[in-house]
C-alpha cells in the first residue's frame, strides 16, 4: 500500500468493532507508511490493540461531524476504507474528499465510492466480510479470529475494586450473566432462565455475576426476584474502557447475541452466546473456547427487534442446555 493517510470509518457497534480487529491490524500492518486514522463510536476502546496511530470518535450530533470532515479534508485522506454498510457512512467518507472510497456496495451508494465492492451473496461471517473489504484496499488478513491484548495497571485495579464491591472474592470463579443487548428484546433470554441458572451455577460454587447497561436495570430485578440464593450484579456500574478489564476477571460469560460475547471472547473468555432472531453462522463470537446455542425454531433467524409470537427461539433453549455449555466452557482450555 503506497504512503499516505489512510481513515477508516469503523463500524457503529461494540460487537462489529471487535469483529473488525483482525481487519484492523491487517490494514495498519499494510499501512507501514502510512497514518492510520479509525474513526468509530467505539474507537477509544482499540487503544493499545495494534489498529491505528489515531483513534477518534464518530460524534452523533451533525454540527460535529461537520468539524471532524473539515479536519479530515485538511489532512488531505489519501484513502477511506468504509466498514459500515450505509449510505451515510459512504457519504462521511466522500465529504472528508477521500481520494479512493472503499466499501460495499449497498444502499445504493456506489456512485460515493471508487471501489464499491459487490457484498457477497450468500453472506459470509462479519469477520469474513471485514477481511474482503480491506483485500481490496491492499491488505491480507492472516488472522481471522479477533484478539484482545488485555489491561494491566489502573484500569485492571478498578475492575478488581468494582467486583469487590459486589461481594466477588479475588479468586471466586465468576460466570457473567450478561441481560441486555442493545439490538432490542427479541435477543433476550427470559429473565426467569437466568434467574434459575445462577442458582444452578450457585450451587456448583460457581459465582454467577450480573452484568448490563442501566437499561437492564428492570431485568436485573427480574433475575434476582426469580434466583436463589440472590446473584451478585453489576448491572449500571461499570463502564464502557474498564470492560475488558472486567471481562478478563470471568471464568465464563452467558449472554445474549451481544457486543460483550465478542469482546469476552476476543480476550480468550471462554463464552455461551444464546442466539434468537439473528443468526450465528454470520455473527457468533471467534475465540478459543466461544460457544453458540440455538432452538431450530422455523421462524429463526428472523432479524426483527421484537418478537411478534411467544419468543420460541429464545424460550426453547432450556437452562439445562446452557448449564451444560456453560460445564463444557469451565472445562476448555483457555487462552487467545
Amino acid at each position: 500500500m503506497t504512503a499516505g493517510t489512510l481513515v477508516v470509518r469503523a463500524p457503529n457497534w461494540l460487537g462489529d468493532t471487535v469483529m473488525a480487529l483482525p481487519a484492523l491490524r491487517a490494514l495498519k500492518a499494510a499501512s507501514a507508511d502510512s497514518r492510520v486514522t479509525v474513526v468509530g463510536r467505539w474507537a477509544a476502546l482499540l487503544a493499545g490493540q495494534g489498529a491505528a496511530d489515531v483513534l477518534l470518535p464518530y460524534p452523533r450530533r451533525l454540527g460535529d461531524r461537520l468539524k471532524l470532515a473539515r479536519a479530515l479534508r485538511a489532512d488531505r485522506c489519501d484513502t477511506a476504507v468504509v466498514l459500515p454498510n450505509s449510505l451515510e457512512s459512504a457519504l462521511a467518507a466522500w465529504s472528508w474528499r477521500a481520494r479512493r472510497r472503499v466499501g460495499f456496495d449497498t444502499e445504493e451508494r456506489g456512485p460515493l465510492l471508487t471501489d464499491a465492492v459487490p457484498r457477497p451473496e450468500p453472506r459470509l461471517h462479519q469477520i469474513d466480510e471485514y477481511a474482503l473489504l480491506v483485500g481490496t484496499a491492499g491488505a491480507e488478513v492472516q488472522d481471522r479470529t479477533p484478539r484482545w491484548r488485555p489491561e494491566h495497571g489502573a484500569r485492571a485495579d478498578e475492575a478488581q475494586v468494582l467486583l469487590a464491591t459486589a461481594g466477588i472474592a479475588a479468586d471466586a470463579p465468576i460466570v457473567g450473566l450478561h441481560l441486555g443487548a442493545a439490538f432490542g428484546g427479541s435477543k433476550l433470554w427470559p429473565p426467569e432462565a437466568f434467574g434459575e441458572l445462577a442458582g444452578r451455577l450457585a450451587a456448583r460454587d460457581l459465582a454467577p455475576l450480573l452484568l448490563g447497561a442501566p437499561d437492564d436495570a428492570a431485568t436485573a430485578d427480574a433475575v434476582i426476584a426469580a434466583a436463589r440464593p440472590t446473584p451478585s450484579s453489576l448491572v449500571g456500574r461499570d463502564r464502557p474502557d474498564l470492560l475488558p478489564s472486567l471481562l478478563s476477571r470471568l471464568a465464563c460469560l452467558v449472554s445474549g447475541d451481544t457486543g460483550v460475547a465478542h469482546l469476552a471472547a476476543a480476550l480468550g473468555v471462554p463464552t455461551v452466546t444464546l442466539f434468537g432472531p439473528t443468526d450465528p453462522r454470520l455473527t457468533a463470537p471467534r475465540g478459543p473456547a466461544a460457544q453458540a446455542l440455538a432452538t431450530a425454531a422455523p421462524c429463526s433467524p428472523c432479524f426483527l427487534v421484537e418478537c411478534p409470537i411467544d419468543h420460541v427461539c429464545l424460550r426453547g433453549l432450556s437452562v439445562s442446555e446452557v448449564e451444560r455449555a456453560v460445564e463444557r466452557a469451565l472445562s476448555a482450555p483457555r487462552g487467545t
